[in-house]
């Protein structure tokens, strides 16, 4: 399929957490990709800050924003309860560095509305949702101001269900994917039907008829060359980027993936209370019975993260990584994304 919506095959994945910065985007660019930012954990003025910012460099871009889970923000009393426990559970994580837990909150809407209030008043020109859809108002809201709206699924029926809100292209994620999973319904949050990215599009590919942006696994030039023969637009890639120069993701977070001590990576909602794929860590092992609470668990591990960064400890760390994070290597994002568009 023609990639002409993006102009390039290679789309850099927008990763939360400062992961994803204007350098990065603007080094992605230069080797033939197109960047995003991620919206995700920020304030609506650090991310035009960051717009800001990506347009002073003269750079193409978009920008990725979370979708709210309602249902997450007003939880029963069991999973109140549940989460209560996990959270007296982590006390003596946060004791390991003389840190204190914090309360539960369930208050955190990621600041949603701001968001899209300024990326209407102001738009870009690509905007993605993830961990939801965000309404057909909003997307139609977004085009009419000129925005291409992409809308991320892990499943046919979450695909389905999207293209009902008319987006402009889907992002389709299969399981192997670093990071948090897209599912928002049910029945997409466990494993994809396929086994692979590419068969996870062409499944997706007969289901809608809109362009597909392939994320999972893409480690190389030529599971993009897979994906693409699939059926999809571009791919998206996230993991082999972590470990570039440009690249915000904490030091001993690049440093993880090149340690041969991790062999494995697993999906955890022991950070976050989302499922995540990460390396396979002392945290991870330890609390691998972790309730869903997303972002009432990102809150409580937080301290405990900023922590075992600050200390250089990669086992109490979010080790975000794809199932192919042993091809993520260092150097310019630029020599990266050359690498896999020189197989095309």
């Amino acid at each position: 399929m023609s990639h002409s919506l993006f102009d390039t095959p290679f789309i850099a994945a927008p990763m939360a957490g400062g992961t994803s910065t204007p350098a990065l985007v603007q080094a992605v660019q230069a080797g033939g990709g197109l960047g995003f930012l991620a919206a995700g954990y920020k304030s609506p003025e650090a991310m035009t800050a960051e717009i800001a910012a990506a347009r002073a460099m003269g750079i193409r871009f978009g920008m990725n924003v979370f979708v709210p889970d309602m249902a997450q923000l007003s939880p029963s009393a069991a999973a109140r309860a549940s989460l209560e426990a996990y959270r007296r559970e982590l006390e003596a994580e946060g004791a390991r560095y003389g840190v204190a837990v914090p309360a539960l909150r369930f208050d955190d809407d990621d600041a949603w509305q701001h968001k899209i209030d300024a990326l209407i008043a102001d738009p870009v020109e690509f905007v993605s949702f993830v961990f939801g859809l965000p309404g057909r108002s909003v997307v139609k809201a977004l085009q009419k101001a000129g925005t291409t709206v992409i809308s991320s699924v892990t499943s046919v029926p979450e695909a389905l269900a999207a293209a009902e809100e008319g987006p402009d292209a889907l992002a389709v994620q299969h399981s192997s994917a670093g990071a948090h999973t897209a599912a928002f319904l049910a029945a997409g949050a466990g494993e994809n039907a396929s086994s692979t990215t590419a068969g996870l599009i062409a499944q997706v590919r007969a289901a809608v008829d809109l362009p597909l942006v392939a994320a999972g696994a893409i480690s190389d030039g030529s599971a993009l060359r897979e994906v693409l023969a699939a059926g999809a637009a571009a791919a998206q890639v996230g993991t082999a980027l972590v470990r570039t120069e440009e690249s915000g993701a904490r030091q001993t977070h690049k440093d993880a993936l090149g340690d041969p001590r991790f062999t494995e990576t697993a999906r955890t909602r022991a950070f976050t209370g989302r499922f995540a794929r990460s390396l396979v860590n002392e945290f991870v092992r330890d609390h691998a019975d972790a309730p869903e609470g997303y972002p009432a668990i990102h809150h409580l591990t937080a301290p405990i993260r900023a922590a075992a960064s600050a200390a250089g400890d990669p086992d109490r760390l979010n080790l975000w990584a794809g199932t192919g994070w042993r091809s993520a290597k260092e150097g310019s994002a630029a020599d990266v994304v050359r690498d896999f568009l020189s197989v095309l």
